[in-house]
């Protein structure tokens, strides 16, 4: 069973008024258009890049970071960016708060998420996330040596694979200890003499006089409600991301420790450094 994170006190669910239902349709059949637009678009553009270049995705990722970026001028979030993502293949890690992080993390770089084998088969989403070279993994320690086959293939064209070693989202106040299981695959021979990593953190403002966790999105929430409520918010706030210098993996001794340093990055990177366990 996948463990989720749920706060002491949830916030209630936002009511929508007529001039809310106004602003979804005004920002949602945009932003719709937008995505399922560009995704046919990607699959047409898939049809001749694959027989190309196999693993290799040169053209398709510059249309998924359009459309994250134009996504947010379309909701009306601000965007920030803070330091530099690095250069070339790798693993990056961040916190996770939100379906928005697809979106955020997406907008700055070309990168690659790695999911639970579960989304695949999610409407829509799991749509998305295969037509966009998600790595999807089966939570099983059995399948570690399988795991590393495909982040070799993966890293060896030049992909930089992201995960959210929370293993959750939260409401994005607080940074829970990272699972040091997924690190390990890293330090196959093969990956560690080169590998780099690089820690993420998010950081969500919400819109003025909203819950602070507004853009949160955890538990036991349903997709659609939450996606009406940020697309009916008579305000919108600000997504940040924060890029953290890079690591190399000969630093660390072990996934315990590695896990640990990156975990200590992403949460410094909080206004608050929030801190909760499960």
């Amino acid at each position: 069973m996948t463990q989720v994170w749920r706060a002491h006190e949830e916030p209630d669910p936002e009511q929508i008024n007529a001039a809310g239902w106004l602003r979804v349709i005004a920002r949602g059949v945009p932003l719709g258009s937008l995505v399922f637009g560009c995704l046919l678009l990607l699959l047409l553009v898939r049809l001749i890049e694959r027989p190309l270049f196999g693993a290799g995705r040169p053209w398709t990722p510059y249309i998924t970071q359009f459309v994250c970026r134009t996504a947010f001028v379309l909701l009306g979030i601000a965007y920030e960016k803070q330091g530099a993502p690095m250069g070339g293949a790798g693993a990056v890690v961040a916190n996770h708060s939100s379906w928005l992080d697809i979106f955020a993390l997406n907008a700055a770089k070309r990168i690659y998420f790695v999911s639970k084998e579960e989304v695949a088969k999610w409407p829509g989403i799991g749509w998305l996330a295969r037509a966009t070279g998600t790595v999807f993994i089966k939570r099983d320690r059995r399948e570690a040596a399988a795991q590393i086959t495909v982040f070799k293939e993966r890293l060896n064209a030049g992909h930089k694979l992201l995960f959210f070693p929370e293993g959750t989202s939260t409401d994005g106040q607080v940074v829970l200890p990272f699972k040091p299981t997924l690190f390990g695959a890293f330090f196959d021979p093969a990956l560690a003499d080169t590998l780099r990593l690089q820690a993420v953190t998010l950081i969500y403002q919400a819109p003025e006089g909203a819950d602070p966790r507004f853009y949160g999105w955890w538990g036991d929430m349903a997709f659609g409600p939450h996606l009406l409520a940020t697309l009916a918010a008579a305000k919108q706030g600000k997504v940040t991301v924060i890029y953290h210098s890079p690591v190399k993996l000969t630093d660390f001794a072990d996934r315990k420790v590695l896990a640990r340093t990156l975990e200590d990055q992403v949460r410094g990177g909080l206004p608050h450094r929030g801190d909760q366990g499960l």
